[in-house]
């Protein structure tokens, strides 16, 4: 998962004194945090240190991370007056982008064999933080506007996919040999509404790599309803959450979509017997898709211990 390094007292050396964006911006400690859990871990591939809201901020949008409470936006967007000014910032053109596409290739050299996957945020969670005009415990002001005005709603997620797909598709330019299309907050919906107003919106961020030969990641968080959607817009990975069994998700995908999951975070900071079983457990459940990529089913806590990380690497190896 992107957070891989951020329990690790290294990356917060790396970041001391160096604000979140700041830190996404700046393409030799992008780099050097984004190969940290690689050398820590030994992992078989890296992905690329960023935020969600990075795309925004090199659009020219008003957004800070602020601690402890996350994304903020200088000022919501609700209305289509919003969304038109939004448009009027122009397109991520390479010159924007530059900062990310050289800490891409950094890393990559650095890498060598080991594969680097590239990240970026979906449209429907970027669009609810421009809404929200930050974080948001049930998304209501979004899920209001996707309702309340269609055709603006429409006009944001259209935005939104064309921003992220731009970011995603620079760091594939720049060498990286996978794509993870990030949705944190489709959870909050139903497949209904996922389908009629989010779908299209995630369809289009990634067609913008469909050309470039690499294989799509499609996650979320709270999407176990939604992943046959989420597979349909066109995912070569489906990633699962700690909340369903990878066995479970595999029927529900038709046995023919390989997963991307789901330890649970929780259970880094179980007795070592506990959290075996339950690796060895996700491992089992996995073998009945055509591919598993083992992984946690959310972020890394910041308090995990990294020599259990480093542990579970170990033992998923071993099996």
């Amino acid at each position: 998962m992107r957070q891989a390094g951020r329990s690790l007292p290294e990356y917060r050396a790396a970041r001391a004194g160096t604000a979140m964006l700041e830190a996404c911006l700046t393409p030799e400690l992008a780099s050097e945090i984004t190969l940290q859990p690689v050398r820590r871990h030994d992992v078989d591939a890296a992905i690329f240190f960023s935020d969600i809201v990075v795309p925004l901020k090199l659009a020219g949008v008003d957004v800070e991370i602020k601690p402890g409470v996350g994304p903020v936006m200088g000022a919501p967007v609700r209305t289509a007056d919003d969304v038109a000014r939004l448009r009027d910032l122009g397109p991520l053109t390479a010159e924007r982008l530059a900062p990310v596409s050289e800490g891409v290739a950094l890393t990559v050299d650095a890498l060598g064999t080991t594969p680097l996957i590239g990240f970026a945020g979906a449209p429907f969670t970027l669009a609810a933080y421009l809404v929200e005009g930050g974080p948001s415990r049930d998304h209501l002001a979004a899920r209001t506007l996707m309702h309340a005005d269609p055709a603006t709603w429409a006009a944001l997620t259209e935005w939104a996919a064309d921003v992220t797909g731009a970011f995603l598709r620079a760091q594939v330019l720049a060498g990286a040999s996978a794509a993870q299309l990030f949705d944190s907050w489709a959870g909050s919906l139903g497949l209904a509404n996922y389908t009629a107003h989010v779908a299209p919106a995630s369809a289009r961020a990634l067609a913008s790599v469909a050309d470039l030969g690499v294989r799509k990641v499609h996650f979320g968080t709270g999407t176990s309803e939604l992943l046959v959607a989420m597979r349909d817009v066109g995912a070569d990975v489906v990633g699962v959450d700690y909340r369903l069994p990878l066995d479970e998700a595999n029927r529900r995908l038709g046995g023919s979509s390989p997963l991307q999951g789901n330890i649970d975070p929780a259970l880094l900071a179980a007795p070592w017997p506990v959290l075996e079983a339950h690796v060895r457990d996700v491992v089992a459940r996995g073998a009945a898709a055509p591919g598993h990529v083992v992984n946690l089913g959310h972020g890394v806590p910041p308090e995990t211990d990294p020599d259990v990380l480093t542990r579970v690497v170990r033992l998923v190896h071993a099996i």
